[in-house]
């Protein structure tokens, strides 16, 4: 056993993207040779051998082609070490870290409840971002949507994002951080009683024209959104007023009113209110609503 410690690392080379695997390099005379074997995960728990070196360089590269070895692979390099006089003995064989290679989001699924907090979401790309011409940003723009988990159920999904696209910027790549974004994501408060709910969150990269970029389709993100009563108040007839907390009065006078405001956010409602008891009776009936 030589401790040869194998890691994994993205890098642009010539505007293209690779994956170098770097090992520690004892002192040995002769000098050794490696033997380096590039897999991925397939399917899980099984890995393909994509390449086969051997060097007596104390690294190895590969290129992310968009064939062999895609974005999204979880990718893993296995070293050993023997000497050209000896190359039937080899040391034993260690195997990297698995590297995901491709964006991700993290967390990688959110718990969240109908209160209105806002929960951030980090959306990154493990590889760097290469600029294929001078005309091109270095950049990769995402289109974000939600649907619903289940597909029997209708309307929208109760979560909101605070940007429909997210843009991931070329930057130095720092532990497998080589783009990052960040957006929010809110629980809909939806008045109804509808229980907990599973949607998700799909990104689709778009505007490239590499296959590289193009073909990624980054794993979606799981939101669970558990379901809280709905405090409610009313005005209604001529009209009685119920207020959030259960208190209840009349307001038969005629004008525009503020129903109610958020001490917490820019929201209220104002109801406007006409005469409808005529002579026989001083009543107010609401004939308009206004919210922001």
């Amino acid at each position: 056993s030589l401790a040869l410690q194998p890691v994994i690392t993205p890098e642009l080379v010539q505007g293209r993207v690779h994956l170098k695997c770097t090992y520690s390099r004892p002192s040995s005379k002769p000098p050794l040779q490696y033997m380096v074997v590039w897999s991925r995960l397939s399917t899980p728990g099984k890995k393909e051998q994509i390449q086969r070196d051997t060097t007596l360089q104390s690294f190895s590269s590969i290129e992310m082609n968009g064939v062999n070895l895609k974005l999204g692979d979880t990718v893993f390099c296995t070293v050993t070490a023997f000497t050209r006089d000896t190359p039937e003995q080899h040391s034993l064989p260690e195997e990297s870290k698995g590297f995901y290679a491709g964006i991700k989001f993290l967390p990688e699924s959110l718990q969240i409840a109908e209160d209105g907090k806002e929960h951030v979401l980090t959306v990154l790309s493990t590889v760097p971002i290469a600029c294929p011409g001078h005309h091109d940003s270095c950049k990769i723009t995402l289109q974000l949507s939600t649907e619903h988990l289940d597909s029997q159920l209708l309307g929208p999904p109760n979560i909101a994002l605070s940007a429909c696209q997210v843009d991931l910027l070329q930057a130095p790549c720092s532990e497998s951080n080589c783009a990052a974004g960040v957006l929010t994501v809110t629980a809909v408060t939806d008045f109804a009683q509808d229980g907990n709910r599973i949607s998700r969150i799909r990104a689709e990269p778009v505007g490239r024209r590499d296959l590289l970029w193009r073909a990624h389709r980054p794993k979606d993100v799981k939101v669970t959104v558990r379901d809280l009563p709905t405090g409610n108040c009313y005005s209604f007839t001529d009209p009685h007023i119920i207020t959030f907390d259960g208190w209840r009065f009349d307001n038969y006078k005629i004008g525009t009113f503020l129903l109610c405001r958020s001490m917490s956010r820019v929201f209220e409602v104002h109801v406007r209110q006409w005469d409808c008891g005529g002579h026989r009776s001083a009543t107010a009936c609401n004939c308009g609503v206004a919210a922001r």
